[in-house]
């Protein structure tokens, strides 16, 4: 399980001394944490991986904005701080589908709802998105998407 995994690294980053790493992975356990108790579960048990990647792939994405927003700031400190700790988050997510193997999907659902102009674009974003559920990063489901209905 995803969330026993985490506190396993935690004891190692502990040992290593590595204060990002451990940093970043007490972020997740507490992320992990703050879900069971969304969920309506004891802040004391183990969360299913489902959810545990939920939360990872959400705190994976807050790193990739905030280094888009510190980039545009010129604010190069922070850039490298928040690479670093997504660097720590990466190895939990799972691999993502290429953007071949999403125009696949992108084209077969786009047949099946017969969509066939930009403005029905969100109805198909969300009806692949919804069928990868988080085998694919959002932003290059969207590429695809527009480029198919451009």
């Amino acid at each position: 399980m995803l969330h026993e995994k985490i506190k396993e690294k935690i004891i190692e980053a502990m040992k290593e001394k590595k204060q990002v790493k451990l940093d970043v992975l007490r972020g997740l356990l507490s992320a992990f944490t703050n879900e069971l108790v969304v969920q309506r579960k004891k802040p004391s048990e183990i969360l299913e991986d489902i959810s545990a990647l939920k939360v990872v792939q959400r705190e994976a994405r807050k790193r990739k904005d905030s280094i888009e927003q510190f980039r545009k700031g010129g604010r190069e400190d922070l850039v490298k701080k928040e690479e670093e700790e997504l660097t720590y988050i990466i190895p939990y997510l799972p691999e993502t589908m290429s953007k071949e193997e999403i125009e696949k999907i992108v084209n077969l659902k786009k047949e099946e709802l017969g969509i066939q102009d930009k403005s029905k674009a969100g109805i198909l974003m969300g009806a692949v998105m919804k069928e990868l559920q988080g085998q694919a990063d959002g932003s290059d489901v969207k590429e695809v998407v527009e480029s198919l209905l451009s």
